[in-house]
Order: structure tokens, then C-alpha cells, then sequence
């Protein structure tokens, strides 16, 4: 009887539920870490209604997508364009436009559109070439809301094309170590002090050449990266 009454409060059936689920991870999955409940940006209806229209079947990225956010957020004041490196579907530029919708900026997206490049030895084997391939339509017609301009071609001959004059806030997501670094020698000489640079792949074991690059590029630079639990990392430029 007295489970019964405290599990009439919601809060009481969440954690219950969340008591059975981390009983299935440590008999499916027992190396894995399930984090905690009751994380208030779970219940962000807004951000999870745009998720879910942009991204209807990515909601394991939905975390990162609102740490992404959060961090666009944070430069609108600054002077300069925004990009991304490995645009893919178009969700994660999608939500930069979106957190700086209104304040001038154009945001380029960089994407072969025929998935991955070939994988070098710092990637280890996971990754094969072709994975990951978009359709540049779906990503024209996902950000023409915003002013954007998308770069197809690959990673650093499609830089060519773009003229920028300098970025408060850049992204970077191709998994592999080339094109990671590639991107790092393109967008941060043209960050402003105080923009922001993201690399998604920074904390995945599936991308340890990324975890390279970036580690080699900000050796010796004075920034430091904020490595995120989302597996994220980024560093503000000084």
C-alpha cells in the first residue's frame, strides 16, 4: 500500500521505470553508463517538437543537438558567419540557424554528399568509405528558412569555393582524422576571440582519429578543450 501511494507521484513512476531500464543495461549492456533521470532539457517541448521535425529518427543525438544549441547561443553578440564541417542530414546546422536566426549571419555547410572519405590508419576500423552518405537536396531544402550557402565537395577542396570573412561559431562532424584536422586549419584562423569552435566526434571511441587531430591541433595553442559527457568537445577561441 505505501508503494502504491508514492509511486502515485510521477516523479516516483519515472525513477521506477528508470530502476527497471538500468537493470536491463547492466544485464544487456553492463559496460555501459545510463547517466541520470530527470534531466530538465528532456522536457524542453519546443526544442523536442524541432528535433523531432528536423530529425524525426535521431532522437540518441537529441543530447548533443541541445548542447549544440546552447552553445550557438552564446555568440550571437560576436561579429562573423558560422559553418559546419560534415553537414550530413542538415539537423545539427539546422539548430545553429536556429539559435541565431535574426542576427545577420550566414552559416556555410560543408558536405561531399557521398559520405566518407577513405579512412587512414589514425581511424582504426570501423568507418568504411561511402558511410554516412546524404542527399544535397534534402539539406538545401531542410535550411532554406535561413541564410545559408552549402559547399558539396571534399574536405579541404570544398573550403576553396567559400568566401568567408571570419566565424563566431564553427562545427565540425566527419568522424575521421583528415578532414577533422583539414577543418581545424580552415575555420580556426577565422574564428573571432570568443567564437566557438565544436567537434562532435571528439569523446566517441568510434572516432579516434578525431580525438587525434583535434588533440594535435590545439597542442601548443593556448585554448584549452572542454571535453562534454555528450561525447562532444570545444574550446573558445583566445
Amino acid at each position: 500500500m505505501l508503494l502504491l501511494i508514492g509511486l502515485s507521484h510521477p516523479r516516483r513512476r519515472e525513477f521506477l521505470g528508470f530502476v527497471v531500464l538500468d537493470l536491463v543495461r547492466a544485464v544487456a549492456l553492463p559496460g555501459y553508463l545510463l547517466g541520470d533521470y530527470a534531466k530538465s532539457w528532456q522536457e524542453d517541448t519546443d526544442f523536442l517538437e524541432e528535433l523531432r521535425a528536423v530529425s524525426p529518427h535521431e532522437d540518441r543525438s537529441a543530447e548533443r543537438k541541445f548542447f549544440l544549441r546552447s552553445l550557438a547561443g552564446l555568440v550571437a553578440h560576436l561579429p562573423g558567419d558560422t559553418a559546419e564541417a560534415g553537414t550530413f542530414e542538415g539537423a545539427s546546422s539546422w539548430f545553429i540557424c536556429r539559435a541565431l536566426q535574426n542576427t545577420g549571419k550566414t552559416h556555410h555547410a560543408f558536405d561531399s554528399f557521398e559520405g566518407l572519405s577513405t579512412p587512414t590508419p589514425e581511424d582504426a576500423e570501423y568507418w568504411r568509405k561511402g558511410e554516412l552518405r546524404a542527399r544535397e537536396e534534402t539539406v538545401r531544402e531542410l535550411l532554406s528558412p535561413f541564410d545559408t550557402q552549402v559547399h558539396k565537395g571534399w574536405i579541404p577542396k570544398c573550403f576553396e569555393a567559400a568566401t568567408i570573412d571570419r566565424l563566431c561559431f564553427a562545427h565540425i562532424d566527419v568522424d575521421l582524422y583528415e578532414p577533422t584536422l583539414q577543418s581545424m586549419e580552415f575555420f580556426y584562423p577565422l574564428v573571432v576571440q570568443g567564437g566557438i569552435i565544436v567537434c562532435d566526434d571528439y569523446g566517441s571511441a568510434l572516432c579516434p582519429g578525431a580525438t587525434q587531430a583535434l588533440d594535435e591541433f590545439v597542442a601548443g595553442r593556448p585554448e584549452k578543450l572542454v571535453h562534454a559527457p555528450t561525447g562532444q568537445a570545444f574550446l573558445v577561441k583566445q
